[in-house]
C-alpha cells in the first residue's frame, strides 16, 4: 500500500482534503491532486497512477467526459466518486468504464476499504499469476493470459481495464458453476454488495461486448434465471 499512486480529482477541496487525511492515516504516502478534469488527465498521462478517485461534477468537462480519455493511458481502476445518485448515473458511470461509484456523502472508512480491496485484488493477485507463470486461459475465439494481463480476441489484443479482466478471471477460475451476483461482487470486488446488483450487472454486460460474438445471445456467460450466472467454457477445436 505505501508504493501505491492515488489520484483525488475533485473541484471540492474540502473533500480532498478529507480523503488526502483519510488515505494518509491509512499509510498510502503517494497521494495526488487535482481540481480540473483537464488537470487529472495530464496527472494520468505523466504518472503511473495506480487508482483514481474521480468525481462527476468538475469545472470544464465533466469526469463522464475525461473517464474515456483517461482510459488510453492506464487500466487502474477508477472510482467515481459523486452528488450524482440515480440509477441512471450509475449505469452510466460503469458504461463510461468506472470500476466503482461512490455517492456522496460517502463513509471514508467505507471508501478506504473499497481502496484496499481493488488494489489487493488488481496489483496483489496479478503478481501472483505472474510469479506462478500462469498459463493463459484458452477458448473457442478468445484468450485470457494472466501474466501479461491481456484478453486477446481472435488474436488480437482487446482494450480492457482491471476490473473487466478481474471478472473475466473469476469466471475462468469457476467454469460451470451457478454464481450469484452478491457472490460475484464480494469475490470480484472485495467488498460487501449490499445489494448491488448494477454494478455486477453492467460490467457482465460489458464484458459480454468483448467476449461473446452476440452479446444478445450470450454462449459464454449465461443468465440463470433467478441465480445468477454461469461461465460455460467452449474449448478451442482442434482440426484433424
Amino acid at each position: 500500500m505505501e508504493t501505491a499512486k492515488i489520484l483525488i480529482a475533485d473541484d471540492e477541496e474540502a473533500i480532498v482534503k478529507m480523503v488526502e487525511r483519510v488515505l494518509k492515516k491509512e499509510g498510502f504516502k503517494h497521494i495526488y491532486k487535482a481540481y480540473h478534469a483537464d488537470e487529472a488527465l495530464d496527472v494520468v498521462k505523466n504518472e503511473d497512477i495506480h487508482l483514481l478517485l474521480l468525481d462527476v461534477m468538475m469545472p470544464g468537462k465533466s469526469g463522464f467526459d475525461v473517464l474515456p480519455e483517461m482510459r488510453k493511458f492506464t487500466k487502474a481502476p477508477i472510482f467515481y466518486l459523486t452528488a450524482r445518485t440515480s440509477d441512471v448515473d450509475k449505469l452510466t458511470g460503469f458504461a463510461q468504464g468506472a470500476d466503482d461509484y461512490i455517492t456522496k456523502p460517502f463513509n471514508p472508512l467505507e471508501l478506504v476499504a473499497r481502496i484496499k480491496a481493488h488494489l489487493n485484488r488488481t496489483y496483489i493477485s496479478l503478481k501472483e499469476d505472474q510469479d506462478e507463470a500462469q498459463s493463459p486461459y484458452e477458448y473457442a475465439h478468445f484468450s485470457y493470459h494472466p501474466h501479461s494481463a491481456e484478453l486477446k480476441v481472435r488474436g488480437e489484443v482487446t482494450a480492457c481495464s482491471a476490473q473487466l479482466l478481474s471478472l473475466l478471471k473469476y469466471f475462468c477460475d469457476h467454469p460451470n458453476v451457478v454464481l450469484s451476483k452478491d457472490q460475484i461482487y464480494e469475490k470480484v470486488w472485495g467488498v460487501p454488495s449490499y445489494g448491488d446488483n448494477n454494478t455486477v450487472m453492467v460490467h457482465i454486460r460489458k464484458l459480454r461486448e468483448k467476449i461473446e460474438l452476440d452479446p444478445s445471445q450470450p454462449e459464454y456467460i449465461v443468465t440463470i434465471r433467478g441465480m445468477g450466472y454461469k461461465f460455460i467454457p467452449h474449448p478451442v477445436k482442434v482440426h484433424q
